[in-house]
């Protein structure tokens, strides 16, 4: 027979295991008491993620760097629903920026609970002989050294608490290697294994870092799109149809619930 130790070492041990386990009594589905930065969240998909945690009964930090009328606007619209939050100007590419952006969320809302990270520039599509290294980096700076940036300049307390939600808003273009668009997929690449990278490191801190990536969304950044564009793409989601800002479309995917065991 295995020996496991006396009844009093394994006492300790399972002690210590329940000191550091989080609490995992059932609650209700509620965000109260957390606080939420969303960056690039005046229009978009970035707008109904922040509208959504507001919702939800987070304080939310709906974050953008230009277009100051569409960010008040919706700021006042979100204010409107009695939701708690503030608006809060930042390029989040800039180290002193996201600094900044970090101190003054911490300061209005408290300790930033939940990061999810949206912010995206224009995303041209064209051979590669048409791109420069200008726009490459680019787009490493808005989907791997924000993602850098504003982690680190959440963590700490997030670790002090041993409680974190990072959610990185990713893209179907990297699985489908989609053709004349090598800066933003590449990018999006490198986002998806810094994910996985993050997820690995700060699990023993119960806090969990995921990635979401939606698909082809006609938000206000495509209004300008080629109608024929659309509808060839249309034509290839099983749904049949586009999807809207603040529904999930998600079907067909396997989710991994084992606390990291499996990173994909």
């Amino acid at each position: 027979m295995k020996k496991t130790g006396s009844p009093s070492a394994r006492s300790s041990r399972q002690s210590a295991a329940a000191a550091a386990a989080p609490d995992c009594e059932p609650r209700p589905s509620t965000l109260l008491g957390r606080t939420a930065l969303v960056t690039g969240s005046s229009k978009g998909l970035g707008k109904a993620m922040a509208f959504a945690l507001g919702a939800a009964g987070a304080k939310v930090a709906l974050n953008y760097a230009h277009g100051v009328d569409d960010a008040e606007a919706t700021w006042h619209e979100f204010e409107g629903r009695g939701w708690e939050g503030a608006l809060c100007r930042g390029d989040v590419t800039d180290e002193k920026q996201v600094g900044k952006l970090c101190a003054e969320v911490h300061k209005k809302l408290g300790a930033i609970d939940i990061l999810v990270i949206n912010a995206t520039p224009a995303q041209p599509q064209k051979p590669i002989e048409e791109y420069d290294w200008a726009l490459y980096q680019q787009m490493l700076d808005f989907f791997v050294k924000s993602p850098f940036l504003l982690t680190r300049a959440v963590l700490g307390p997030m670790k002090q608490r041993r409680w974190g939600r990072i959610v990185n808003v990713g893209s179907e273009v990297f699985r489908r290697g989609v053709p004349n668009f090598s800066a933003y997929v590449a990018a999006k690449g490198a986002q998806t294994g810094w994910t996985r990278s993050m997820a690995s490191e700060l699990a023993p801190w119960q806090i969990t870092v995921n990635i979401v990536s939606p698909g082809w969304i006609p938000v206000e950044r495509h209004r300008d799109d080629p109608q024929a564009d659309k509808d060839a793409y249309q034509a290839l989601i099983p749904m049949r149809r586009w999807g809207v800002p603040g529904e999930t479309m998600f079907t067909g995917q396997d989710l991994a619930v084992n606390g990291g065991m499996t990173v994909c």
